[in-house]
């Protein structure tokens, strides 16, 4: 694969002009940071399109497979990892509907790579002419227009109730803390998943932007969430929990940032992930390297506001870069505390799968380095079976007020619900 830089005036077009480009193609992504400064990210954003090879392992072989597969392939190579693969990890299952049927994990080696940092250009392609062949696209999308009815799984009074029955296993002591999800719904007669995204995007940009394109299914995700990161022998995970809504001006904004930064439910909820974090990172970390940088910080997005920490660790230079995602997988601020028996519970208050909500998308290098978000705030469509979904949910502890937790699910959702109101 032969690589050439180049440097772009205005790279938001360039980046239209990519992503319309790339979905020509059966299988595509799209990452992007929308601008916001990471002082972790390797790149402002990555657009990988066709494939030399690809990787669908099948059940019970995903990590074990993918170690080899990275390892006969040693090139940059993105992908995702549904939630449903810790059946493979613990003695769990996952019995509830699915009308997506996503594969519980999917990689592929790109025909063409497209790397971007400030407004320079990396394209890795045999493709001599792409950079003039992407120019010639025009950067135009098409309106979106769906056509469905949106359906939540559970009504109001059914998400209390359900909220107040794990609120009675927190009373037993079986768990500290849940992740609990509720998932909305259309038969989508007619849906364009690149309209979709962009009209997502552009009401709910946030650092962990993703679209995907797996043939007939699609990810188009606004996530704000960071997974796990790995940078030379230093990995980073970097959990939310804690959220709040925007203010109507800028004096109602701050007060609901510092309301939310000195609020002990959400600081609570926060703090029992970040040992999670911690405990999940130590299994592959050297002796007393686990940090926490940052613990329950305010960040600002155009919908919300979140409490995120930040939990660091470093790892040998031999460590099996597979292995420390497998310890940390599924991500902490989506199951609860302890890890095994919230992931139980879960799937016994949980109505559908949660296949790829909840798992991450991201890419490793070349240089074993990776980087993966959390799939939250994202619209997920199978385009043979005409159904698009999303997913939001919140911690449960036994501070959770129901009806309060219920509201901060429809906040989480009120992008999604933009996209798809007709």
């Amino acid at each position: 694969m032969q690589s050439f830089d180049c440097v772009v005036d205005n790279i938001s077009i360039f980046k239209h002009r990519a992503l319309q480009w790339a979905t020509s193609f059966e299988v595509a992504c799209f990452f992007d940071s929308n601008g916001y400064e990471d002082r972790y990210s390797s790149y402002n954003a990555v657009i990988a399109a066709g494939v030399k090879t690809e990787f669908a392992p099948r059940p019970g072989e995903a990590f074990s497979g993918l170690g080899c597969f990275l390892k006969d392939h040693p090139s940059f190579t993105p992908g995702f990892m549904c939630y449903d693969l810790k059946n493979e990890l613990e003695s769990l299952r996952s019995d509830n509907p699915d009308l997506l049927h996503f594969p519980d994990m999917y990689f592929f080696v790109p025909q063409h790579l497209i790397l971007i940092k400030g407004n320079t250009v990396e394209i890795r392609s045999e493709q001599p002419a792409l950079f003039e062949e992407i120019n010639a696209c025009a950067p135009a999308f098409s309106p979106l227009h769906f056509e469905g009815e949106l359906q939540a799984t559970l009504s109001r009074e059914e998400y209390i109730g359900k909220v107040n029955s794990i609120k009675e296993h927190i009373l037993r002591g079986d768990i500290y803390e849940m992740n609990f999800c509720q998932q909305f719904y259309a038969k989508a007669e007619q849906l364009d998943p690149l309209a979709a995204y962009i009209k997502l995007n552009e009401t709910s940009p946030a650092p962990f932007s993703s679209f995907f394109k797996l043939r007939d299914k699609f990810i188009m995700s606004s996530s704000p969430e960071r997974f796990i990161k790995k940078n030379g022998t230093k990995v980073i995970s970097q959990p939310i929990k804690g959220t709040a809504p925007r203010g109507a001006n800028e004096a109602e904004d701050e007060l609901l940032k510092r309301t939310l930064k000195q609020n002990d439910k959400e600081i609570a909820e926060n703090v029992m992930i970040v040992d999670l974090v911690r405990n999940d990172l130590t299994k592959s970390a050297l002796p007393g390297s686990v940090k926490v940088e940052e613990l329950c910080e305010i960040y600002s997005f155009q919908q919300v506001h979140q409490m995120i920490s930040t939990v660091t660790s470093q790892v040998a230079r031999n460590t099996d870069v597979v292995e420390i995602i497998r310890n940390a997988f599924p991500m902490g601020s989506m199951t609860g505390a302890p890890k095994v028996r919230a992931m139980e519970l879960i799937e016994e208050f949980e109505e559908t799968k949660r296949g790829i909500y909840s798992g991450a998308v991201g890419y490793f290098d070349e240089q074993q380095n990776f980087d993966f978000n959390v799939v939250i705030r994202s619209l997920i469509y199978s385009q043979s079976n005409r159904f698009v979904s999303f997913q939001v949910g919140s911690a449960i502890t036994f501070a959770s007020d129901a009806a309060l937790e219920y509201k901060e699910c429809m906040l989480k959702a009120k992008a999604m619900l933009e996209v798809l109101s007709r």
